[in-house]
């Protein structure tokens, strides 16, 4: 249980502590241009990943909840597999899938009324008028954007043809990279999870 407490709390410190980072020293929208292909870009996620939305206020709620329940159970599944011996890359995947969601669970959970908003002005934090959104309606901080390179979809595929397209215009969090690399250990790895089952 040690390795997935380090491995947790490493994810959630590092994760925080970037994200509070840009909140309070960046402006929505602002970048800092590291490299052509390395940009740390301030955005914020309102809903899903990759900006997609749910149902409005009500879907928020009802999402951050699902979030809640689901890493609640990802979290006790750790715990039972820990407390069995499972094997290190079990305890690894699972660790970095749980301090991920965990992650951003926080933001959306908290950060609505712990900062202001970060339209045009840099946020505080505790603002005496209040945050800017109710308790389970923050925004998931983004930053990490790595624009690889630009080129044009050919001619003969279908309805995308002729279109410009950008290679890795996604922009995530450490929360979201150690979910995806959970998620790819598990994959990888399926067969040690079938044995701990």
């Amino acid at each position: 249980m040690r390795k997935a407490l380090a491995i947790i709390l490493s994810v959630l410190v590092a994760d925080q502590a970037l994200k509070i980072w840009i909140k309070t020293t960046m402006i929505l929208g602002q970048e800092h241009v590291i490299t052509d292909w390395f940009i740390i870009h301030f955005t914020e996620n309102v809903g899903m990943a990759f900006g997609m939305s749910f149902g409005g206020e009500w879907g928020k709620l009802a999402l951050s909840l699902f979030r809640i329940l689901a890493v609640a159970a990802i979290g006790y599944y750790l715990w039972t597999v820990a407390a069995r011996g499972a094997r290190s890359m079990v305890i690894v995947s699972l660790s970095l899938v749980f301090a991920g969601a965990l992650g951003n669970i926080i933001d959306s959970t908290f950060y609505g009324i712990l900062f202001s908003d970060s339209y045009g002005h840099v946020a505080s934090v505790l603002p005496q008028e209040g945050g800017y959104a109710s308790l389970l309606h923050g925004r998931v901080v983004d930053m990490f954007y790595f624009p690889l390179f630009e080129g044009t979809f050919p001619d003969w595929v279908p309805k995308v043809g002729g279109d410009r397209f950008l290679f890795f215009n996604a922009i995530f969090n450490i929360a979201d990279a150690a979910i995806t690399v959970g998620m790819a250990l598990i994959i990888l790895f399926q067969k040690q999870f079938i044995k701990e089952g």
